[in-house]
């Protein structure tokens, strides 16, 4: 019977330099697994693979040396454990994140339940080629949203309360991009340059008399590549308040490398090939719907 590879390698399942062994690779949202999945893991990698796994620079979790006469087995005993096979080919691939507000003290945004509800949305969605979301919290720009075709950074939009500041000065020696100012003359004051602030919050985090009111938001750059390609994701649009419109520009430029875009063709270069004027035309209407 032939051997159908290309709809092994769409599973997640990746031909070695070993006759009929497979790399597995595993869908990993986020970069979390539980302590069950991780067990099941390692069983299956003692079971059948070679006793190891390989971690991946995109957060993924590949299980090396599969045989071909355990595909089924195999990702039967995965599901049974909570763990389901990753994709591979023209698709939306596995959605990154770190660990984001919930645990680290420089995030703005929660990162995990965002990846999530972008991994239920998309992952697995036919494209011309593959494409990449990757999930920030801040500034810090931990998992290097630039580098995939949709990233997403979280940032404050800021409001300075005046009846609460001491004018200590601490939210100045915070801002590392020389946005604010403290006015000694006359009243006393505050003065923020808004087109230096990059929404990073770190006057709101520093202040300890609550005088600086942040909002989280998102952040989007898109057309990032890093590969054969390497590219910086481009970012243009203002900073997204709601969930609501982050998804309503999201599903337009997946519509826009749907429509643009030659077979195996990445989005970058659809975009760059169609013109970036238009489609900065097309998110900007998204985004401002």
């Amino acid at each position: 019977m032939a051997v159908d590879y290309k709809a092994l390698k769409n599973g997640g399942f990746m031909r070695q330099v070993q006759k009929n062994n497979f790399s597995l690779r595993l869908k990993v949202v986020g970069g979390n697994l539980t302590a069950s999945q991780l067990l099941a893991i390692a069983e299956i990698s003692k079971k059948y693979g070679d006793g190891y796994i390989h971690l991946t620079s995109r957060q993924g979790v590949e299980i090396p040396f599969i045989k071909l006469a355990d595909v089924e087995q195999v990702k039967a005993e995965l599901e049974a454990g909570g763990v389901y096979t990753g994709v591979c080919g023209p698709r939306v691939r596995t959605v990154t994140a770190c660990q984001g507000s919930e645990i680290c003290p420089s995030g703005c945004i929660d990162t995990y339940p965002l990846a999530e509800e972008i991994s239920e949305r998309y992952f697995g969605r036919e494209l011309p080629h593959k494409f990449k979301f990757g999930v920030t919290g801040c500034m810090n720009n931990c998992l290097k949203t630039e580098e995939n075709d949709l990233g997403v950074k979280g940032g404050y939009t800021v409001e300075w309360l005046k009846e609460l500041c001491t004018f200590c000065g601490i939210c100045v020696k915070a801002c590392r991009e020389g946005a604010i100012t403290l006015r000694k003359e006359g009243e006393k004051e505050i003065l923020r340059d808004e087109p230096k602030c990059n929404y990073c919050g770190r006057c709101v985090k520093s202040c300890p008399f609550d005088a600086w009111k942040g909002e989280p938001g998102y952040i989007l750059s898109f057309g990032g590549t890093f590969g054969n390609l390497i590219a910086k994701g481009e970012q243009f649009l203002p900073i997204i308040r709601d969930k609501e419109t982050l998804f309503r520009v999201a599903d337009a430029a997946l519509a826009f490398f749907d429509k643009h875009a030659r077979p195996s063709e990445r989005f970058r270069v659809a975009i760059d090939r169609t013109g970036w004027d238009a489609f900065k035309t097309e998110m900007e209407a998204a985004y401002q719907v």
